[in-house]
This record gives C-alpha cells, sequence and structure tokens, in this order.
C-alpha cells in the first residue's frame, strides 16, 4: 500500500521573532509508523528537525520547534516559534513505515 504525504503551502515569509506552522497532512493505512520534519537550508544539507512515532500521544518538540500530530486527522503540522534568520529554509514533511 502505498503511503501519500502532501505540504499545501508553496511558500511562506514570516517576520523575525513571529511564529510560523507549516502544515503536512499524509494517508496510510499503517499503524505503526514514525514522521519527520526536516529543513533543507540554501546551502543545500537536509536537516532533521524532529520525529514524532506515531503511538505517542505526547507532541514532539525540540527548542523552538514543536508538532501538532493529530492521527485521527492524518495531519502533522509544524509550529516555529520566535522564528529566526537561520530558519529561512525549504521545509520538508516525510513519513516512514516502523519495522
Amino acid at each position: 500500500m502505498a503511503q501519500t504525504v502532501t505540504q499545501p503551502q508553496p511558500e511562506m515569509s514570516v517576520p523575525e521573532a513571529e511564529t510560523a506552522t507549516l502544515n503536512c497532512v499524509y494517508d496510510t493505512s499503517e499503524s505503526n509508523y514514525y514522521l519527520f520534519w526536516y529543513k533543507q537550508p540554501p546551502s543545500g544539507e537536509m536537516i532533521l528537525i524532529i520525529r514524532q512515532e506515531a503511538y505517542k500521544q505526547q507532541n514532539a518538540t525540540n527548542n523552538r520547534f514543536s508538532v501538532n500530530f493529530q492521527k485521527a486527522d492524518k495531519s502533522f503540522s509544524l509550529r516555529i516559534s520566535d522564528s529566526q534568520l537561520e530558519d529561512a529554509a525549504v521545509y520538508f514533511c516525510a513519513f516512514m513505515r516502523a519495522q
């Protein structure tokens, strides 16, 4: 069964020190999986920001980054608090089946 991941926002501009929310929706029939947010700054490397296990009820956080994981809705948004210049990047959400 193929999994799909969709990011509906093409581009956004956020002033420094403001909060940004990036949305991601996915479709899967799996019950055990991982979701990830990565960022790709202009230098080109892919940087893992945050990981969410599907079986955990608590939303993952990492410093200024947090997620809003809604398993029933199959949505997985990234919240960037107190945005900084170094946050300027392309952001990707990703899905991985648990082994």
